[in-house]
């Protein structure tokens, strides 16, 4: 049974037991209760990879054992703060990955590069490699960026008009200045809604992504990122390919 598939269900059934008043979690049930949901058949295998998803959620800080100092001790756990802000987004958390890529699918279709470096990102940050997480996620931001480069520099050059020459540059803050460019100076050709997102939020989003990846990429400390800062970084994503798949298809059929 694939992996992905025992760690969505095992979120569920946790959320769901937590939220149930006047209840204490142990282990057992919530491994009872995902069997069930799941309709796994005894088989070794399966019964491992089940307890291997359950480790991960107290080695990855979304459980932690005992319920209160009463019952201090195992089997009884409980949900910690970072798994209440996992559990809050359950159906596209990095910590649901085929949940998050469905969400991303679903909005905005995902180029092959793209796709393939925010894969990588969900198997690291579930693997608790914060700072390969991070340089995954920034890389796979960087591909979005480049795509809307490359559909922005095609449509001007369409146009028989002059491009920013940042757009032409291989370092990527020289191209998203290149963007900024040549887009601002069309804003009023633009949809409100869509001036108003990209002049709020483009900046906001790839600063983020790519400040959290850098600091991750160059070794200047221990732990250069926290698992707040990459999770941040993972549910903003979204938002900026979203963004950037409007932007394409405003430049593809009116940049003018």
């Amino acid at each position: 049974m694939d992996v992905n598939t025992i760690r969505k269900i095992l979120l569920e059934v946790v959320d769901d037991l937590s939220k149930r008043p006047n209840t204490l979690l142990q282990s057992g049930w919530i491994l009872q209760e995902t069997v069930k949901k799941l309709d796994l058949k005894p088989h070794i295998d399966h019964e491992r990879a089940l307890l291997t998803c359950l480790h991960d959620l107290f080695r990855l800080g979304h459980l932690a054992w005992g319920a209160n100092l009463s019952n201090p001790i195992p089997p009884f756990c409980h949900v910690t703060e970072q798994g209440r802000r996992t559990l809050s987004n359950i159906g596209r958390d990095p910590a649901n990955p085929d949940g998050y890529l469905q969400y991303l699918s679903k909005m905005s279709p995902l180029n092959p590069i793209t796709k393939s470096y925010v894969i990588e990102a969900l198997s690291t940050y579930n693997s608790g490699c914060f700072k390969a997480s991070a340089v995954m996620i920034g890389a796979a931001s960087e591909s979005t960026v480049l795509e809307l480069r490359d559909s922005l520099s095609a449509r001007i050059d369409g146009l028989g008009k002059p491009k920013p020459k940042e757009l032409i540059d291989w370092r990527v803050k020289t191209i998203l200045d290149g963007i900024e460019k040549a887009i601002s100076i069309k804003t009023t050709e633009m949809p409100k809604g869509l001036y108003e997102r990209f002049d709020s939020y483009w900046p906001a989003f790839t600063q983020q992504i790519r400040t959290v990846r850098n600091e991750s990429g160059h070794p200047k400390s221990i732990d250069p990122v926290s698992h707040e800062t990459v999770h941040a970084s993972l549910l903003i994503f979204p938002e900026l390919l979203f963004l950037a798949s409007d932007l394409i298809n405003w430049i593809d059929n009116y940049y003018s």
